[in-house]
């Protein structure tokens, strides 16, 4: 169908194969990517939000949507929302015990995620890889990767724009002994570390890869280390930010380590 978004297609193909973890596992990773729609009760103030919670019996939930259009089919009447990603919405929601409800009633992809599952959503979307310290003695081309974790790692890092310039996937052997495979940043700007090895982290995890399968390194340009990763790494391009002349509004939210607080 036309109209269908991608947690349609994502649900639908975890619907398809419900023994299958790697399509249970995108779907969560498509759920924490989206931007969804958060039902309020009223107008977010500040960074201060009042979600609508609906207690079912066996447990409470909010309302999420992957499209206003849909909430407002849900209510059948203007309401107040909040924009958020599923990540930010799984942050908020951490250590309270509420579930959510996706799409409810106005899409194939409605269902109710349980409070276990988002507990479990938001430490998977907590864990990254560890970065490197050890000293590298040589760099090899990287062998015998699973297709689905470089294909996770080109979506994930397309998604961290303007952060660095761009990433190396290596097989290593360190000083001292050990072997294993590193992502390397180069160019990385000042703060951009956390979210760089979150994104990494969230690929080998989706992927359904253990998140030891993979250190992570952080190079300026100017290191011996970023052109010898450049000789026989798999390079990873991240989208360049556009310059925008309009004025942008803080929503509520829009700091991943700073998510809404609920009231």
């Amino acid at each position: 169908m036309s109209d269908e978004t991608p947690l349609d297609l994502a649900h639908r193909a975890m619907e398809a194969a419900c023994d299958n973890d790697a399509a249970r596992l995108k779907f969560y990773e498509r759920l924490s990517d989206s931007e969804l729609f958060l039902l309020l009760t009223k107008e977010a103030v500040g960074d201060q939000i009042s979600p609508e919670i609906f207690d079912l019996g066996d447990a409470s939930f909010v309302l999420v949507f992957d499209r206003e259009e849909r909430l407002a089919q849900f209510v059948g009447k203007p309401a107040p929302y909040a924009a958020l990603s599923g990540r930010v919405i799984s942050q908020m929601l951490a250590g309270q015990g509420i579930g959510l409800g996706v799409n409810l009633e106005v899409a194939p992809s409605q269902m109710l995620v349980p409070p276990e599952a988002v507990a479990w959503l938001c430490d998977t979307l907590a864990h990254s890889p560890d970065e490197v310290e050890a000293r590298a003695e040589e760099l090899y081309a990287p062998k015998g990767l699973p297709e689905e974790l470089l294909t996770a790692l080109d979506a994930k890092l397309a998604m961290t724009a303007g952060l660095a310039q761009n990433a190396y996937l290596t097989a290593i052997r360190y000083e001292g002994g050990g072997t294993g495979h590193l992502l390397g940043f180069v160019g990385s700007i000042e703060g951009a570390e956390g979210a760089l090895a979150k994104a990494a982290g969230e690929a080998l995890t989706f992927s359904g890869l253990e998140a030891g399968s993979i250190d992570v390194g952080f190079f300026a340009a100017s290191d011996p280390m970023a052109a010898a990763m450049a000789k026989v790494g798999l390079r990873f391009e991240l989208p360049k930010v556009e310059a925008r002349s309009e004025t942008i509004r803080p929503a509520p939210g829009s700091d991943p380590d700073k998510p809404p607080k609920l009231r």
